[in-house]
C-alpha cells in the first residue's frame, strides 16, 4: 500500500510539475506577446565575423588557435577605443520582400524614421529588394520611403539578388547605385490591368445588374456591368498615363536611359540590364556587405516587426505547422509518384 501510494505522490507531483510549467510557458508568451519593443537590430559585422573565425579555427592548430583568440580580444578592445574617440561608419541593410500589395511598405516607413533619427554623415544605406511588382499606390510608397533617405543625404544602394521589377525597379531606381546578380530579372517598366467581366453571362442568365455613378467617368469598366467603347477608351488613357508617370520617374534618376528601349514593359537579367544601363554593375548583396566587413564598418540589419496579439500569434504558429505538414505530405507523394 505504501508504495502504491508513494507511485501515486510522484505522478500527481509530476503532472503538477508540467501544469505548472505549462502555465509559466503562456505566461512568458503572453509577455512577449506585449512587448513595445517592435524594432530589431542585428548588428550583422558580429555574426559574420564570428561564423568565419568558427570555420577558420579548423584549419588552425592549438597554439594557433589561442594566439588568434588573443589577437581578436586584442584588437577588439583597440577598435572599442577607436569607436569611443571618433564615430565608426555605419551600414544600414533593409529587406524588401514585396507581394503584390506592397504591404511591407508600413514596416519600411518605420525603419525609415528610425535610420534617419540615428544616421550620421557618412553612413551609408543597403536596401535588398526582391519584388516582382503590384499596385502602383503600395509600391509608389514604398519607393517614396527609400527616397527619403537619400534625400537626408545618405548614400543608398539597392541590391537586386533574385527580381525587382516593375514596382520592384520603381524602388531600386531612387538608388545612387543599383547592383544584381548576374540573372537576376530587372526592368519591365510598364503598367498593366486585368479587368474580368461578367456582363455577358448575367445577361444570358436574365440577370439585370445596375450600377450608379455621379461623375462621367466615375467607372469606366467594371467586372459585372457592360463596357462601353467610351469607357473602355477612358480606362485605356489612365493606363498610358500611369506609365507616362513610371516613365517620368525612371527617368527623374536614370536621365542616361534610353526610355524608348527599356520602357516597353519587357525585364531582361543581370549581366543584359547593365549594358542596358538598367542596373549599375554585377554583384550580390552579400559581396557587398563582405565589402564593407573589410572597411571595419558596423554593419546594423533593421527590421521593424509589427507587434501581435497573442491569439495572432497563436493562429501564425498554427498556420506555419499546418503549411509544413501540407508540404510533407505533398512532397511524400511527389516521392511516391517518382518512386
Amino acid at each position: 500500500m505504501l508504495m502504491e501510494l508513494l507511485l501515486f505522490a510522484g505522478k500527481a507531483f509530476v503532472i503538477l510539475l508540467l501544469i505548472g510549467g505549462l502555465i509559466l510557458l503562456i505566461a512568458f508568451i503572453v509577455a512577449r506577446a506585449n512587448q513595445a519593443q517592435e524594432l530589431e537590430v542585428e548588428p550583422l559585422h558580429d555574426r559574420l565575423k564570428q561564423v568565419g573565425f568558427f570555420l577558420k579555427s579548423f584549419r588552425l592548430s592549438k597554439e594557433d588557435l589561442k594566439a588568434e583568440n588573443k589577437k581578436r580580444k586584442e584588437e577588439k578592445k583597440k577598435k572599442e577605443k577607436e569607436a569611443s574617440s571618433a564615430s565608426q561608419k555605419q551600414v544600414y541593410v533593409l529587406r524588401f520582400d514585396g507581394d503584390v500589395k506592397a504591404s511591407q511598405g508600413e514596416s519600411m516607413r518605420e525603419e525609415v524614421n528610425a535610420i534617419l533619427q540615428a544616421a550620421e554623415a557618412g553612413d551609408e544605406v543597403l536596401c535588398c529588394v526582391e519584388s516582382p511588382g503590384g499596385v502602383v499606390h503600395g509600391y509608389g510608397f514604398a519607393s517614396t520611403q527609400l527616397l527619403r533617405l537619400r534625400e537626408a543625404g545618405l548614400r543608398l544602394t539597392v541590391a537586386v539578388d533574385q527580381v525587382a521589377a516593375s514596382g520592384g525597379y520603381l524602388m531600386a531606381v531612387v538608388a545612387h547605385e543599383i547592383i544584381a546578380s548576374p540573372f537576376a530579372i530587372v526592368g519591365s517598366i510598364g503598367v498593366i490591368a486585368q479587368v474580368p467581366n461578367f456582363h455577358k453571362v448575367l445577361k444570358k442568365h436574365d440577370v439585370e445588374y445596375k450600377e450608379y455613378t455621379a461623375g462621367e467617368f466615375k467607372r469606366t469598366v467594371s467586372i459585372f456591368g457592360e463596357i462601353t467603347p467610351k469607357g473602355e477608351e477612358k480606362f485605356l488613357e489612365q493606363l498610358e498615363d500611369t506609365h507616362v508617370l513610371f516613365k517620368a520617374y525612371v527617368a527623374r534618376f536614370r536621365p542616361s536611359l534610353d526610355l524608348a528601349k527599356v520602357a516597353t514593359g519587357e525585364y531582361w537579367y543581370g549581366e543584359q540590364a547593365v549594358a542596358l544601363g538598367l542596373v549599375d554593375k554585377i554583384k550580390t548583396s552579400d559581396d557587398f556587405v563582405l565589402e564593407k566587413l573589410k572597411e571595419d564598418a558596423s554593419i546594423l540589419e533593421v527590421r521593424y516587426q509589427k507587434s501581435r496579439s497573442f491569439q495572432e500569434k497563436i493562429a501564425d504558429i498554427m498556420g506555419k505547422s499546418l503549411e509544413k505538414t501540407a508540404l510533407k505530405v505533398i512532397t511524400g507523394l511527389e516521392k511516391q509518384k517518382y518512386f
